[in-house]
């Protein structure tokens, strides 16, 4: 019984040995891995497969060995070659690819810094030709054509598809000519801008000197039209025929001699550095002014009331002056209306410093022109003392003033001649307007069709003759 087991069981061991050897052979040829090298397999898993293997073969089983097809692994493993072949032809078809591109990017960089180059060389040639500079010009046109070669260089590379081997080098250095052409771009634009500040600047001073010389010309025409001497009446005047006509065509007189003097002391006063718009909030701090330049009403205000203070009396600001007996004034005031009228400002006060005039001329003076006032505008107090000692300076801005004065002294004597005598009046600040006795120093442009606009200040009095009102001239604001 023995000898039969060995004999059935020896057929099955060397068929078994002869499979084994037959995959070790396989596995040898195709490199394939122990089991215990490329997959984990639980070991009781492992030993009931050997086991029912062993038990459907009727031997022991083996350890360490796994079944596998032969004809499947060797498809697998093919198909994972190709793949990986594939692949490694794809990462190549990317790498250069990038490459390409990384050297078109650098091509565009060089491209961009030659144009900014070519925008530099022709900055440049403008600069030389205005002022013109034959040396620069044709540097500068040498820099144009060789920056124009460099393009045309740039393009045969493209069309050729000669890029450069180093594009990430070759980038840096096109960033860096190109700042370099924008900084010398900058440059010429600075050094153009400072050549049209050099000739605004020369501009300018030649406008101011024009503008210096055209104030001494209005300031003679000025002078020799104050002082043009007499007044030209039609025909023969007289007393009884003096009438309102006259009085308001002396009046307009006034007002051009005040309005003459405000504008050399408003002058005097910017070219001492005083803050006008301050002075002039100073004389009417409530004035809402409608456009800036109306400030200057506010010094022809002031002036108004300095010079028109008492005009109201007989004496004028003179309390210690004799005036004739009621009968007689009329023809006394008409009397110093025609020796006044006939004669030169300047010429009349040198001959006549003790006449009721001439002191009047000094009481306005010193009161209207305040010491600090005269020693900011002229550096000292020397008109101010001669004044007061009697004497008349000979200066422009005084002889302006003593015209201004004249005309004032010539229509309180006309005022105080004409039958009947003639009343001053103001317009007191808030009143509503009324054209009745009222005129507006601005224009209606500046009034809006339903405001309702109030007094702000008096500029010019008005004056009442007979039943004749001649309207005051004010300022308006809303």
């Amino acid at each position: 019984m023995d000898s039969v087991k060995s004999s059935s069981l020896t057929p099955n061991k060397s068929r078994l040995a002869r499979t084994f050897t037959k995959v070790l052979h396989i596995r040898a040829l195709t490199g394939i891995a122990p089991v215990h090298e490329t997959q984990k397999v639980k070991p009781q898993e492992k030993i009931s497969d050997d086991c029912t293997a062993s038990k459907s073969a009727g031997i022991a089983p083996v350890h360490g060995t796994q079944k596998v097809k032969p004809k499947e692994k060797i498809s697998d493993d093919c198909t994972a070659s190709k793949s990986t072949g594939s692949q490694s032809e794809s990462f190549d078809s990317v790498e250069e690819e990038f490459q390409n591109r990384v050297q078109l990017q650098a091509l565009v960089a060089k491209l961009f810094a030659s144009i900014s180059s070519v925008k530099a060389a022709y900055s440049q040639l403008q600069y030389a030709q205005s002022p013109y500079d034959a040396e620069g010009i044709q540097d500068a046109d040498h820099y144009v054509i060789s920056e124009l070669k460099v393009l045309s260089e740039l393009k045969q590379c493209y069309l050729k598809k000669q890029f450069d081997p180093s594009p990430e080098t070759t980038m840096l250095l096109a960033e860096i000519q190109e700042q370099k052409s924008l900084v010398g771009t900058y440059d010429i634009m600075g050094k153009r801008l400072e050549s049209q500040t050099r000739l605004k600047d020369s501009e300018i001073m030649f406008l101011r000197e024009k503008i210096d010389e055209i104030r001494k010309q209005n300031r003679l025409l000025e002078k020799s039209l104050n002082q043009s001497g007499p007044i030209s009446f039609t025909g023969d005047l007289h007393s009884s025929g003096v009438n309102v006509s006259h009085f308001i065509k002396v009046l307009g007189h006034t007002i051009k001699s005040v309005r003459s003097f405000v504008r050399m002391m408003v002058d005097e006063m910017r070219s001492s550095g005083w803050d006008v718009n301050a002075a002039a909030t100073e004389i009417e701090p409530d004035a809402v002014y409608w456009h800036d330049d109306h400030r200057c009403f506010a010094f022809e205000a002031f002036v108004f009331r300095e010079m028109f203070d008492s005009f109201h009396k007989l004496n004028f600001s003179l309390p210690n002056e004799s005036l004739p007996e009621k009968r007689k004034q009329k023809q006394f005031f008409f009397a110093r209306f025609m020796e006044l009228k006939l004669r030169k400002t300047k010429d009349f006060l040198s001959q006549n410093s003790r006449t009721a005039f001439a002191k009047f001329c000094r009481v306005k003076y010193l009161r209207l022109v305040h010491p600090k006032m005269e020693s900011s505008l002229f550096g000292n107090l020397d008109q101010r003392s001669l004044i007061s000692s009697g004497q008349f300076p000979d200066t422009t801005f005084f002889g302006t003033f003593a015209e201004m004065a004249r005309w004032v002294w010539l229509l309180h004597s006309l005022a105080y001649s004409i039958e009947p005598e003639a009343s001053i009046f103001q317009i007191k600040k808030g009143s509503r307007f009324s054209d009745v006795y009222m005129e507006s120093v601005i224009d209606e442009m500046f009034l809006s069709p339903d405001s309702d606009p109030f007094v702000a200040f008096t500029v010019v009095p008005g004056f009442m003759i007979g039943k004749t009102a001649i309207q005051c001239r004010v300022y308006l604001s809303q």
